[in-house]
């Protein structure tokens, strides 16, 4: 938590130690033997983010591995001409940066916090003492990368489509990744502008995708969030999805 500029000074001040609570949400520690969570525990801090820090800034050296205890991130760079782009959204439970973090170089992209977050931090030194130590810790950690090698696979992909709710959909699918994020279980906290900002549409047209994902089946838009019904199909190839004259078809 880089104490470089106002933004994340004050969230490296807002620096603590975490709550039995939130350790239970670090899905890793249970994976470790008990000398490794011992030390993993004695090291980890969290910092509570308001809206609109920054946990991490392009070109900043890397000093921890992070996670989303709660809250909602996003990770973006921004191009020549000022423009945004946004690569995923980071829901509770979870972690990333590893590859940064394993190679100790400075970071590529930004980390932003969309709302009130806690983020949970391992110190570099630290995370490399359990890459070292732990077989429980580099499982998990090639899991990851394993798991983000296909989500940034899947971003490109998202990035071709010309369909908005199509978009929507394989957005949605990327947030409810079991295995990167199982803090979110079946409901995702998020609201419709929020959702606007990861997927890169105007408020007014994801709200359009969400209702005609909702009448297909795959989502069910409930107070303060969003429940999946259809994982597979928010995430199959063939799951197109045309509207016409306010009618829902599958194509």
């Amino acid at each position: 938590m880089d104490p470089r500029t106002s933004q994340d000074l004050s969230l490296h001040q807002r620096r603590r130690s975490p709550t039995a609570d939130e350790l239970d949400g670090i899905p890793w520690l249970p994976l470790l033997l008990p000398a490794e969570r011992e030390r993993a525990v004695a090291s980890l801090l969290v910092g509570d983010a308001q809206a609109g820090d920054y946990v991490c800034r392009v070109g900043r050296p890397v000093t921890y591995w992070f996670g989303v205890v709660e809250g909602l991130l996003k990770m973006s760079t921004d191009n020549a001409q000022g423009q945004t782009m946004t690569y995923a959204g980071l829901p509770p439970g979870g972690w990333f940066g590893e590859g940064t973090t394993i190679k100790r170089e400075p970071y590529r992209y930004n980390i932003q916090a969309l709302r009130k977050s806690v983020v949970a931090g391992l110190p570099l030194d630290s995370f490399h003492w359990l890459l070292d130590h732990s077989i429980g810790f580099n499982r998990f950690v090639m899991n990851q990368l394993n798991e983000r090698l296909g989500q940034f696979i899947a971003a490109r992909e998202i990035d071709r489509l010309n369909n908005p709710d199509v978009r929507v959909a394989r957005s949605l699918a990327s947030l409810f990744n079991p295995v990167l994020y199982p803090g979110v279980g079946e409901v995702l906290r998020i609201t419709q502008q929020e959702l606007a900002y990861l997927v890169g549409l105007s408020r007014q047209r994801v709200n359009e995708a969400l209702a005609a994902l909702e009448t297909q089946g795959a989502i069910r838009v409930e107070y303060g969030g969003l429940r999946v019904l259809d994982l597979a199909a928010l995430r199959s190839s063939v799951f197109q999805l045309q509207v016409s004259d306010g009618r829902v078809a599958r194509g």
